[in-house]
């Protein structure tokens, strides 16, 4: 985590709504964490994307019992993450109720009804792709998460890049496609990020999905900072 360059990652974020860290993971983790996919026990929930039509391959929802590097990932992300978001609720004139605790936030989105585990691990195959969405789940919303890549990029897949599309208003949507390097994270919004305009701050729409895998299998792991109604 300190190797990464926090102002860094806040400036890109303003820039273009996602931004990449250092490596968060080993490879030997990294192929750790994407074996558990065939551990059915540890998750809540398998969800088909065709069959919902929100593209092709399969993602599953941990256990709110999440393994410990998945854990440990998340409680770090937080507190780096906290003051962008903060910064950004301030100059969208929004209300910023984020604690300093994951521990309390979590308390407060589970009071409200939220309380179901929003971590993933994705799993795509050859032709697979995921459909552009936003990640909300409820009233409670953190608007920053984080997807790791387990495989590495260009050996053991093809495609699959990572996607933004941002809306613009009385313009062509404007999109940016990433390479998910193997381990490390891409910090991205969870909805929309400021964008100056001429009256000041405005919420500018983005939607995130993954592009068609052209060869291999492409495993990845979503950290979300807020639960699910």
């Amino acid at each position: 985590m300190d190797r990464t360059n926090w102002s860094a990652v806040a400036a890109e974020l303003d820039l273009y709504g996602s931004a990449p860290t250092e490596r968060l993971l080993t490879p030997a983790q990294c192929r750790e964490l994407a074996a558990l996919y065939e551990k059915p026990e540890l998750f809540r929930t398998t969800v088909d994307m065709a069959r919902h039509r929100f593209g092709s391959g399969e993602y599953r929802y941990f256990t709110h019992d999440l393994p410990a590097p998945v854990a440990a990932l998340r409680a770090a992300l937080y507190p780096r993450l906290l003051p962008i978001a903060r910064d950004w609720a301030a100059r969208l004139d929004r209300q910023a109720p984020w604690p300093d605790s994951l521990e309390e936030w979590l308390e407060r989105c589970h009071r409200a009804g939220q309380d179901r585990s929003a971590q993933i691990l994705l799993r795509y195959g050859q032709g697979d792709w995921n459909a552009l969405h936003r990640d909300v789940f409820g009233e409670l919303v953190f608007p920053l998460q984080v997807v790791i890549g387990l495989d590495e990029y260009g050996t053991d897949y093809t495609g699959g890049e990572f996607l933004m599309v941002e809306q613009r208003p009385r313009a062509q949507s404007r999109g940016t496609a990433t390479p998910l390097r193997q381990g490390h994270g891409l910090v991205f919004t969870t909805r929309d990020r400021p964008v100056r305009t001429k009256r000041g701050w405005s919420a500018g729409a983005m939607r995130h999905g993954v592009s068609t895998v052209r060869s291999g299998r492409r495993h990845a792991l979503g950290l979300v900072f807020h639960d699910a109604a």
